[in-house]
């Protein structure tokens, strides 16, 4: 069955008639839950199994639930999970106990999702912040050196995976300089390319082979393409994303709605693709404006439909393990950083 080369979101926590008409039509490559659709394991369970059944195959269904400010379902339906830099703190105290806790709450978080029906996670956030960043980005990542972030990172990566789901590793190359917050306006990064390289883009190289899927940042680095942000560049995503960075993954966009991006929806749907992207986000969940985005994207061929089937084809259902054990242990390393 074809299937369009974008994500879309819904609008409630049921779905609608008209949602599952469009679904069965459209063929979306996957769909994106966010609060809004969120209110108990039975209900996301219906959501999900409502979904597969209304595009009739087993399509991936993704979260952003990181922990921290961004957890779309949290207590008292599963526990709330820290934000990144609280693992970078613990990962300055002591190195192993923090990658053993950024590992184990990726798993807990991964055997969470699965149980709900969602087998893809937005994690891990690979920028490397720098002072002054936006708060958008903010305790979202992980520590505040290249080491930190890169290590835990991978150990986040290897923890969803154990878990049974699919990692993200965003936003590409490296939101990290953002001063603005992308869902409002566009940001600048002026930084020379060599100053990037060894620091922004680093983590995105290192963990390219062991993350199928990567997601873009709504920025303009200003060292490879004066005007267009990395989600519009075809310089960026060409030139560093797949070349510098080597990164053969499915490529998404960030919601292509945000207001770091101008024009129509279906020019920023089209210029994505144009760009090198190989699969447009959408999240607001309008179906007008979902319509109109199907309609400018195209059905998956060639390197984008070999690199989504390619990360589809590393799901693996999740290894058994004793999640109480896990729990103890993770609440304990946790109480390691309360203490330092």
């Amino acid at each position: 069955m074809a299937q369009r080369a974008f994500i879309c979101g819904l609008a409630g926590t049921e779905l609608s008639i008209g949602e599952g008409e469009w679904l069965r039509a459209a063929q979306p490559w996957a769909v994106i839950l966010f609060k809004r659709n969120c209110d108990t394991p039975a209900q996301m369970r219906g959501l999900c199994a409502a979904v597969r059944g209304a595009t009739g195959r087993d399509l991936p269904i993704l979260i952003d639930q990181e922990g921290g400010r961004v957890q779309r379902i949290g207590p008292p339906h599963v526990r709330a999970y820290p934000a990144g830099a609280v693992y970078g703190r613990l990962y300055e105290q002591n190195p192993l106990l923090g990658v053993e806790a950024a590992h184990l709450g990726a798993r807990l978080m991964a055997l969470d999702l699965i149980d709900l029906g969602i087998d893809v996670d937005c994690v891990p956030v690979l920028d490397v912040p720098v002072e002054g960043l936006t708060p958008a980005i903010g305790d979202r990542t992980l520590g505040t050196s290249v080491d930190s972030v890169t290590t835990l990172g991978g150990a986040q990566i290897d923890g969803l995976r154990s878990g049974g789901v699919l990692p993200v590793m965003k936003h590409m190359p490296g939101h990290g300089r953002a001063r603005v917050d992308s869902h409002q306006e566009l940001p600048r990064v002026d930084a020379p390319l060599a100053e990037l390289v060894e620091r922004d883009f680093t983590p995105f190289r290192l963990r390219a082979s062991r993350c199928p899927l990567g997601m873009t940042a709504h920025v303009v680095y200003a060292a490879i393409d004066e005007l267009m942000p990395a989600t519009l560049s075809a310089p960026v995503i060409d030139k560093i994303i797949r070349t510098r960075i080597g990164f053969d993954g499915a490529l998404m966009t960030d919601d292509i709605s945000m207001g770091a991006l101008t024009g129509s929806l279906r020019g920023r749907a089209e210029a994505a693709i144009r760009a090198g992207c190989d699969l447009v986000l959408h999240c607001n969940g309008e179906l007008a404006e979902m319509r109109e985005i199907a309609e400018a994207v195209p059905e998956l061929a060639g390197d984008a439909l070999r690199r989504t089937d390619a990360a589809l084809a590393q799901r693996r259902p999740p290894e058994e393990v004793d999640r109480k054990a896990l729990h103890e242990r993770f609440d304990f390393l946790l109480s390691q950083v309360a203490i330092a």
